[in-house]
């Protein structure tokens, strides 16, 4: 008796697919100007091949400085995590707060501190990588049997020979993971940077694209991002294959590494250090008080001033109006990608269609979306939730998948031996195993929405925390500009740990033992 043999899958049927649709639907709407076809964007690039490779390679070179600078970062932090393991909490919080600042914001700042140049580029794409990487790696480095600590130490080897030697080399495929998150961060960075006064760049192009509503630019612009985004991400992964025996594990939280004492002690710690990094930094970088706030000076601006009552209404009701956009936005993108990769679970023929879309999606540089976003959806409400949605899906499907796939398979043979559907087992089994990884995107996500939904504030509706510190900035209100610095990295601090109290709660109710 021979059986049949399964259909042989074609994994990019779905993206030619979709390009064609795109075709058509562009050729559809063609008096509406919100959509370039592929075949309008192919001839603006082969025309405008001079510009288009001087934009890249300047925005590249930035952003692979502060891809180097952010990363480097990321070891050193995750190194003293590991050799001093009281610092642990203390710099899991220095590093998650610093995170959270707004990039909107701190362009502008950055462009006061160094002036003309590179130098806000480079440090914004550094900033925008080191955490992703530092998360998987204090994982990975803390990732290894105890019996392999406990030989090490019995040949009378210390903390930093076991780094070098043991977990250095466990904690490979962790760092990998990491690097192929941080490489389109790196040029979303990079092109944030170049909006704040650069002379070259990708960013500076998108700028004229917008002013000039250029559509063909602006798509082709979005075109070549997410074709680097893609291949940065994909040759990561290629080397990781190369160089590696394991896939690349999808982590996007610290790992739980005991007690870390009083967290009332770790977060007054966290706080001093902060305030004293800030008023240090503001010291030796000699800036005139003019452009630098120290924490004083935004005390007295929120609490002091004559003015204050009028900064902090300003403030408040700025966020607001960010708020209204920001929250459905992050739930969609969160429902989204969970149930994108349930369904690939019970259906596993459509990720052969799904995923190369899926990473393309999420390769595509969020200050390039915002346009088009603005251009198919508008300037209102719809455009900036779905653009925060989009910013927020990606990371979600990827984690939610990998937690998926750990469901214990013992347990799922035993219940597809009393004939259980793939939904059963789904909803049993695979759901409970995936919780702890939807939360882990969800903390990841808080920074990551707040970002989408200012950057569409600051290049499209006019309203919100957004626009606030882009106008902030444009009149010289530095008092404006650093108090909402200030106040939006607090907020984005304390939603990450707030959905980090809302998972532990889920978890002890529905997934117990997701909590050992």
């Amino acid at each position: 008796m021979t059986s049949m043999a399964a259909p042989r899958r074609v994994p990019w049927l779905g993206p030619v697919l979709a390009v064609l649709l795109w075709e058509l639907l562009a050729r559809a709407w063609a008096d509406a100007f919100v959509l370039a076809a592929p075949s309008a964007i192919l001839g603006y690039l082969i025309e405008n091949a001079a510009l288009m490779t001087r934009a890249l390679s300047e925005t590249l070179a930035n952003a692979l400085a502060g891809f180097v600078i952010g990363n480097l970062a990321a070891v050193l932090l995750a190194t003293i995590a590991t050799v001093l393991p009281r610092c642990d909490a203390m710099v899991r919080g220095l590093a998650l707060v610093v995170f959270c600042l707004p990039l909107v914001a701190t362009g502008p700042i950055l462009r006061v501190v160094f002036g003309p140049g590179d130098g806000p580029q480079i440090v914004l794409a550094a900033l925008a990588v080191y955490y992703t990487t530092l998360i998987p790696l204090l994982v990975g480095l803390r990732a290894l049997p105890a019996g392999w600590l406990d030989l090490v130490h019995s040949y009378g080897r210390g903390r930093l020979a076991t780094l070098v030697h043991v977990r250095a080399m466990a904690a490979l495929p962790y760092f990998v993971a990491g690097l192929q998150i941080a490489a389109p961060a790196a040029f979303l960075g990079a092109m944030v940077g170049e909006f704040t006064g650069a002379e070259r760049g990708m960013g500076v192009l998108t700028i004229r694209a917008m002013r000039g509503m250029n559509v063909e630019m602006t798509w082709a612009l979005a075109t070549v991002a997410t074709a680097v985004a893609v291949l940065g991400y994909a040759a990561i992964g290629w080397i990781a294959r190369k160089a590696l025996r394991e896939e690349p594990p999808v982590i996007l939280a610290p790992p739980k590494v005991g007690r870390q004492g009083n967290a009332l002690v770790t977060l007054a710690g966290v706080m001093l250090a902060l305030l004293a990094m800030w008023w240090g930094g503001l010291q030796v970088l000699g800036v005139s008080p003019f452009f630098a706030k120290g924490p004083v000076e935004i005390f007295d601006a929120l609490f002091l001033a004559h003015d204050a009552a009028l900064t902090r209404a300003t403030l408040g009701t700025a966020l607001g109006e960010t708020a209204v956009f920001l929250l459905p936005g992050y739930a969609a993108g969160l429902g989204a990608g969970a149930v994108l990769a349930m369904l690939l679970v019970v259906v596993p023929r459509m990720a052969g269609t799904a995923m190369p879309l899926a990473i393309a999606l999420r390769s595509v540089p969020i200050i390039t979306t915002a346009p088009l976003v603005v251009l198919v959806a508008g300037r209102g409400a719809v455009g900036t939730i779905v653009l925060v949605a989009i910013m927020v899906f990606f990371p979600t499907f990827v984690a939610c998948l990998h937690g998926l796939r750990q469901a214990p398979g013992r347990v799922i043979d035993v219940m597809r031996s009393y004939a259980a559907s793939p939904w059963d087992v789904l909803i049993r089994v695979r759901i409970p195993a995936m919780l702890p990884a939807f939360f882990a995107a969800a903390r990841m996500n808080v920074p990551a929405s707040v970002l989408a939904v200012t950057v569409v504030e600051w290049l499209a509706t006019g309203n919100g925390i957004g626009s606030l510190m882009a106008l902030s900035a444009s009149q010289s209100d530095y008092d404006m500009l650093w108090s909402s610095v200030v106040l939006v990295a607090l907020l984005s601090s304390l939603g990450y740990a707030g959905v980090g109290w809302l998972e532990r709660r889920v978890l002890g109710r529905y997934a117990p033992e997701q909590l050992a």
